[in-house]
């Protein structure tokens, strides 16, 4: 891993190029260790100027001048020394068709969570849906979105997550209920269960990003020594409620057979897989039919 001395600062001085300043950003971001310094030079340049990235290659007058020449060195030091994800530093995250806040009061909603999405788009009209440990609110809000007629909610033990996905509705005026639970507790009747919760074990932490581990709430990342520390006290909520008809969760690479085994003691008697473009078993999927 790359120490602090090791990065080179990223020097502009008066109104510089664009080439010039991702050229500059790209060689700090990359020595840094990050995985992909030119998309991330070009989103922190393309949020510090106000446009979009397109504009950075398509406009040969756009230049990196006045201000925005501190804002962008602010924003690659961010990105190169401290790690911070790109997502914190500009504040905005796209997920499916929204355009989400994001900051440290939840994770960064990931590509292979839009999983969960799609899963629930086939759900039955007018459906009850839950999403426990919402976070930013991504996957409730996204579904709402492009399933207006689902009645959603979203969950969350942390009261600072379930004020983030408060806030992205009422930006994106979209109808969802917020509630603050630990897991099911108190919650009243659902018909499905879509979640992302905790799943990583304990054990993988030092082989996580720095971006996650300096950065990212702990307590919506680890569950326990196996991962599934989180998953067995839910399942084990779910199948006290026989209303619950349809489950779908989001899991680590190779932990779906073990949430499958859990699910099954739940009581659900049809359990499938869903696989992300890394061809992961990433999402178990479990419907009750007795």
């Amino acid at each position: 891993m790359s120490s602090e001395a090791d990065i080179p600062r990223v020097a502009l001085v008066g109104a510089t190029s664009v080439r010039d300043a991702l050229q500059s950003a790209v060689t700090a971001i990359s020595a840094a260790g990050c995985e992909t310094p030119r998309l991330d030079a070009e989103v922190l340049l393309a949020h510090v100027l106000g446009v979009g990235r397109e504009k950075l290659l398509s406009d040969p007058t756009l230049a990196v001048a006045g201000p925005a020449v501190r804002a962008y060195q602010d924003a690659v030091r961010r990105r190169a020394v401290e790690r911070e994800p790109v997502a914190y530093i500009t504040g905005h995250r796209g997920f499916r068709r929204l355009d989400l806040a994001s900051d440290r009061r939840a994770l960064v909603p990931r590509p292979e969570t839009e999983l969960l999405v799609e899963v629930g788009l086939g759900l039955p009209a007018g459906a009850r849906v839950l999403d426990v440990g919402t976070g930013s609110g991504a996957i409730a809000l996204a579904l709402k979105d492009e399933r207006p007629d689902l009645r959603v909610a979203g969950s969350d033990v942390s009261e600072a997550a379930l004020a983030l996905a408060a806030e992205n509705a009422e930006r994106l005026e979209l109808d969802v209920q917020w509630l603050h639970a630990d897991l099911l507790e108190d919650l009243p009747e659902f018909d499905a269960i879509l979640t992302n919760l905790p799943y990583v074990a304990e054990s993988e932490r030092d082989a996580l990003a720095p971006e996650i581990t300096r950065h990212e709430p702990p307590g919506a990342l680890f569950a326990g020594e196996d991962g599934l520390v989180a998953y067995a006290a839910l399942l084990e909520q779910v199948a006290e409620r026989p209303e619950l008809r349809f489950l779908a969760l989001e899991v680590g690479a190779g932990q779906a057979p073990a949430v499958a085994a859990l699910i099954h003691a739940a009581r659900f008697d049809a359990i499938r897989f869903e696989r992300d473009l890394a061809r992961i078993q990433r999402v178990v999927i479990a419907e009750r039919h007795t």
